[in-house]
């Protein structure tokens, strides 16, 4: 058989899988509820930068009167400096999203990485990968991103690295007994009788059997990246840029609640937990949907 043939099966086989996944994840009203909610909210944050610039954060561009409650001028409000709190959330939605999308990227790396090599490899490495993810499992990972930011400098980019590094252990430890598993499969052993490396059974056998269970985790660890940076900010760790936890902060700082603003309150938090649920509902229907067992059981 050709190269073009054998590509061209292979293509089709892809197609009916996908066809296969989309159809099941359809059957999921909450999967499919997230994936709406999701796909709004990661377009309204792409396309702020043609309605809106990031001078709307700045305390001199506000205009508006301080504390002013929803209206139909201003559906949101405003803050203590007179600021649309419409627009900061719009544009709060880049950074929160940005670092909830690559620090969960980050975290899941590292913890497939950590996982498949723990699993593969049964000797020493494999037994010091897990000391040092049991390690890592033990400290407090909220306390240990704050330390790690602080002695990074705030950033956006020190914020992703402070979540990442200190939230893939979970991930590290699921991937490892799912690689254990498919270790024990019959033909992983007959790929190695024929000569199979490691670098050969990682990525052929291996990861394509963890990676459904990779892409499940992964919709969760952004809802959990997510809140922690909005955590982080609220605790005053933050990448200097509007975000929703800033925002949050802000209005604990400017007395809010005293004030009787409370859309400055809600209308943050209620973003945070929206997008949260969004992506537990996404990663709940494709846990459901790429779980054998749990296909099965419904």
């Amino acid at each position: 058989m050709s190269a073009v043939a054998t590509g061209s099966v292979a293509w089709s086989r892809r197609r009916l899988a996908f066809g296969r996944f989309w159809r099941d994840f359809r059957q999921h009203r909450g999967g499919m509820a997230g994936l709406v909610a999701l796909a709004v909210a990661v377009v309204l944050a792409l396309v702020a930068p043609l309605f809106i610039d990031q001078s709307v954060t700045s305390v001199v561009s506000g205009t508006g009167v301080k504390w002013s409650p929803p209206s139909l001028a201003e559906p949101f409000g405003t803050d203590e400096s007179g600021r649309s709190v419409l627009l900061m959330v719009w544009w709060g939605s880049r950074t929160s999203l940005l670092i909830g999308f690559l620090a969960a990227l980050l975290s899941i790396v590292i913890g497939m990485v950590v996982g498949i090599a723990a699993g593969h490899f049964r000797g020493w490495l494999g037994a010091t990968l897990m000391r040092i993810t049991d390690w890592f499992l033990v400290l407090p990972s909220l306390i240990t991103a704050m330390v790690l930011a602080a002695i990074l400098g705030g950033s956006t980019f020190t914020i992703i690295v402070a979540i990442g590094v200190t939230t893939w252990p979970t991930t590290a430890r699921l991937i490892r007994s799912q690689t254990l598993a498919v270790e024990a499969r019959p033909y992983i052993e007959r790929s190695k009788a024929l000569g199979g490396g490691h670098w050969h059974i990682t990525t052929r056998h291996v990861l394509p059997n963890v990676a459904p269970l990779l892409l499940a985790s992964t919709t969760l660890e952004v809802a959990s990246a997510i809140v922690t940076e909005s955590t982080l900010a609220f605790l005053g760790v933050s990448a200097n840029k509007t975000s929703w936890g800033t925002m949050l902060r802000a209005s604990y700082d400017f007395g809010a609640a005293t004030q009787g603003a409370w859309w400055y309150i809600i209308i943050p938090g209620l973003c945070i937990l929206a997008v949260v649920m969004a992506f537990t509902l996404c990663g709940r229907a494709l846990e459901a949907v790429l779980n054998p067992r749990l296909r099965k059981a419904g």
